[in-house]
């Protein structure tokens, strides 16, 4: 059984994902503002015996209460990509997946569950507040682990269910920004910095176009698509350790997607300028002790990458902004906060790798 809210979760169901008898449980939710299409709940749990193998709380991640957040998701494929990457690949990945006792969901429904390891003790950084050197460092470099998993090994039937960058979502998503664009416009225009609405203008109606460009250029790889800080756990006792969720969004394409949304959206601007060449180095680096070459199939140098990288900033982080912004339920100020600083940091990175320019010469 699916619970439809979180008042459907009681201790029987527990108990049966769980297999241990749970008495009862305390709740507290967690995320507001931050999980746009999931609402994210911890709970701490008591059993009816002791249990020391058995986790003593519990994240569990529920449909957004939102409508319109539901219906995105439903569109977009989301739930089921999520419940279908934890139960068919996430074992495949050495670092940065968490544990998950349950992952269901109804296909082409908003019902789904998913109940993991809680991972609230871990450090968990505003994208407000925007990643340090050192977080950076360690994103990216679990990153490029994850994409050397799936480096050139994505075209394969059984992956057929993966979305490609270059495929029928991005066209819906393509087709679909224009038709939210004014909301955006009214809403966050008089917040961008000089040039960036130009930006955001020229971009709309081009995804697709400017995804081709980089899906014909570059190796692919599984691609998280929303590789942002708010989806990662930092271990404050180990600080290389990291923790990725909200596989909600997953595709196949170029990685450089992912390193472009996260560097372009989870660090503020001056910080962002200052490391990106280290961050870039960092990434690319760990693809090579992961083992992707650097000459013949697949291969990848970091001038390519650099490259990518820099293309990579017209995509993801631009379109998330728009939808984000101008179609999804903002009803607190966490959440106009968070879709504020995607869409600053965001034009921001594209316009200091000549994102105009690069538009102009792909349309």
């Amino acid at each position: 059984m699916i619970p439809k809210t979180i008042e459907d979760v009681d201790a029987a169901w527990l108990s049966a994902v769980l297999d241990a008898p749970v008495s009862g449980f305390e709740r507290t939710q967690i995320g507001q503002g931050v999980g746009i299409m999931g609402d994210i709940f911890c709970l701490r749990l008591s059993y009816q015996s002791d249990y020391p193998e058995k986790p003593q709380s519990v994240v569990v991640k529920l449909p957004s209460s939102f409508e319109e957040n539901r219906a995105q998701g439903v569109a977009l494929g989301m739930f089921e990509a999520e419940v279908r990457f934890y139960n068919e690949l996430a074992q495949r990945a050495t670092v940065g997946v968490p544990e998950v006792y349950l992952a269901e969901v109804l296909p082409g429904q908003a019902d789904f569950v998913i109940v993991m390891e809680d991972l609230t003790a871990a450090t968990l950084v505003s994208q407000t507040d925007g990643m340090s050197r050192e977080q950076a460092l360690a994103a990216v470099r679990v990153l490029a682990s994850i994409h050397a998993v799936w480096w050139g090994d994505v075209q394969h039937p059984e992956l057929d269910w993966i979305p490609t960058m270059n495929g029928p979502r991005i066209e819906f998503v393509d087709q679909f920004l224009p038709t939210v664009m004014p909301a955006f416009v009214e809403g966050f225009q008089d917040k961008l910095p000089d040039g960036g609405l130009e930006i955001f203008q020229t971009f709309v109606g081009n995804y697709l176009k400017v995804n081709k460009v980089l899906t014909e250029r570059s190796p692919w790889t599984l691609v998280h698509q929303d590789f942002r800080v708010e989806n990662l756990l930092f271990d404050p006792a180990d600080r290389a350790k990291v923790s990725v969720i909200d596989w909600q969004g997953i595709g196949r394409g170029p990685g450089a997607y992912d390193l472009a949304y996260l560097l372009g959206g989870s660090m503020a601007a001056d910080a962002r300028r200052a490391h990106e060449d280290e961050l870039l180095a960092a990434y690319h680096q760990q693809l090579i002790d992961e083992g992707i070459p650097q000459s013949g199939t697949n291969a990848y140098s970091l001038e390519q990458c650099t490259e990518d990288y820099a293309l990579a900033q017209l995509m993801g982080g631009l379109a998330t902004s728009i939808l984000v912004g101008g179609a999804m339920d903002l009803s607190n100020e966490r959440g106009v906060a968070l879709a504020t600083t995607m869409a600053r940091r965001h034009v921001n990175a594209a316009l200091d790798h000549d994102g105009l320019a690069r538009l102009q010469a792909i349309l």
